[in-house]
């Protein structure tokens, strides 16, 4: 947990980890009234890792920031397009991201991710938000010829492990105003690829959260990764693809940053 002046707390000696039942218990709403100075710092040395454990599934919606449906051509969805990451994807804000065996198209997405708090099924889109834990960032990491070249859905392009990087923290919804509209912003090796806000998204979070609830059991811990603005190198005449070496570094306003290097998955 960050305390006021953004150094870093040890939560260890009241939970063992930030598990979805604990995001659906009292405990969690008892973090804003905790003293945070009480609790042991922790050394920015310290590896992070994902900041929610347990994570049951990853839905991802397709084609959700306006700018991103014009760079690529399509039409505006009329509603949200669906399809899910696997959750062996999961990895740490700052761990290496893998490069799978024949792999030619390795793309960035930065987005927008929404953790389920509450159970939610047949959700009124009114009430949608008390279903919100909060937010993280998320990247869908995408290898675009197995996601469009390989044949069927777009799980396979989607799922490689290291695919989906996490953190670097949950921040909880009454402090992130999603709504109002947040900057995103990635870098590949210092180069400023993608620009946007949340404002641009075509279906907010309370539309999502409300849409997939219609189609399946959302549970607590449950990520909804909303969709990635302009930028992306699928979007370009002349693609430049992801390779061993390159850094990404990306955030979100409010939500803090991420740093990858790309190395070859040599397992």
């Amino acid at each position: 947990m960050l305390d006021r002046a953004g150094a870093r707390r040890d939560l260890g000696g009241l939970v063992p980890d930030i598990t979805p039942a604990w995001l659906a218990s009292p405990d969690f709403q008892a973090l804003r009234s905790m003293d945070r100075a009480a609790l042991p710092l922790i050394s920015d040395e310290e590896r992070l890792g994902p900041p929610v454990s347990g994570v049951s599934k990853i839905v991802c919606v397709g084609l959700n920031y306006h700018d991103h449906v014009r760079e690529v051509g399509m039409t505006p969805p009329t509603e949200p397009a669906l399809f899910m990451k696997a959750t062996s994807a999961i990895t740490g804000p700052f761990d290496p991201i893998l490069l799978p065996r024949d792999h030619s198209k390795v793309d960035w997405e930065i987005e927008l991710g929404v953790v389920v708090g509450k159970l939610a099924r047949y959700v009124d889109e009114r009430d949608a938000l008390e279903h919100v834990a909060g937010y993280c960032i998320v990247n869908d990491v995408s290898e675009r010829r197995f996601q469009l070249e390989c044949g069927g859905q777009w799980t396979k392009g989607k799922s490689c492990d290291s695919f989906a990087p996490l953190g670097p923290y949950l921040v909880t919804r009454d402090e992130a105003d999603v709504a109002s509209g947040l900057r995103l912003k990635l870098d590949v090796n210092g180069k400023r690829m993608q620009s946007g806000s949340t404002s641009d998204m075509i279906f907010g979070v309370s539309k999502l959260v409300h849409y997939i609830s219609g189609f399946m059991t959302l549970h607590p811990g449950d990520i909804i990764a909303t969709g990635t603005p302009a930028g992306v190198a699928a979007g370009m005449k002349e693609p430049r693809w992801l390779r061993a070496g390159d850094v990404l570094r990306f955030g979100i306003e409010g939500l803090g940053e991420q740093e990858h290097t790309l190395v070859a998955d040599v397992r």
